[in-house]
């Protein structure tokens, strides 16, 4: 058996209505049903989604990690995310949109987009605390200063690169605006919070450091007199 989509219903609520509808005939053990099509890549989405975004920022935690020598700092980089990723589904519900494969593949670009935020001000940050030797509020704070512009420019750029995507018209567009919206959404949502929440969560983060350290007695103690 073959179905359409009825006028702004989701592939999502078709399925969830066929399941429903199985489950209230109760069919025999005897009959099998499996789906075609879309509604198969719909279903094998939806299964693999969890493991594919943790796969992702997992990736990305030990490039960072062995990028800046840091067990802490990639999880000051990554707090950009949940911002981007709010924002691309509040965009996707005001669209009436469902979250579908393509809309997934917007949130994987995300993660890939968003944390350049915080690459740009953390990255400055830990270059002058560790060569010019400014405290760690010192450092985040000019770092805000000097990467403010470079900031605005590229997320702008990625935000201009993507409202095609969201507004475009034509043959296939309508499979390319879940894209865009969710570019768009997660753009904006991140551009405006993480601007003031990173500073905050790298000043965080540091101080958590240092009192594990000294809790842990990293720093090597002092010679005796004697070895002296």
């Amino acid at each position: 058996m073959s179905f359409n989509l009825a006028p702004n219903a989701s592939l999502g609520d078709a399925v969830a209505a066929i399941e429903r509808v199985k489950q209230e005939i109760d069919l025999p053990l005897s009959i099998r049903t499996n789906y075609q099509g879309a509604a198969l890549a719909f279903k094998a989405s939806l299964g693999n989604t969890l493991w594919l975004i943790l796969a992702a920022i997992v990736t990305v935690y030990i490039v960072l990690g062995i990028l800046y020598e840091s067990y802490i700092h990639p999880i000051t980089i990554l707090s950009t995310l949940p911002s981007a990723g709010v924002g691309a589904l509040l965009a996707l519900m005001v669209s009436n949109n469902d979250l579908g494969i393509i809309g997934i593949i917007g949130i994987i670009l995300l993660i890939g987009i968003v944390k350049k935020n915080a690459i740009m001000m953390i990255d400055f940050a830990l270059e002058a605390e560790r060569k010019q030797g400014m405290l760690p509020a010192e450092a985040i704070f000019q770092a805000c200063l000097l990467r403010f512009r470079p900031i605005l420019m590229t997320t702008l750029a990625a935000l201009l690169g993507a409202l095609p995507l969201m507004l475009g018209s034509g043959v296939g567009s309508e499979l390319r605006h879940p894209l865009g919206i969710t570019m768009v959404g997660g753009l904006l949502l991140s551009q405006l919070l993480t601007l003031y929440t990173t500073p905050v969560i790298y000043l965080w983060m540091d101080s958590f450091a240092k009192k594990v350290s000294r809790g842990l007695n990293l720093n090597p103690p002092e010679p005796f007199e004697s070895e002296r």
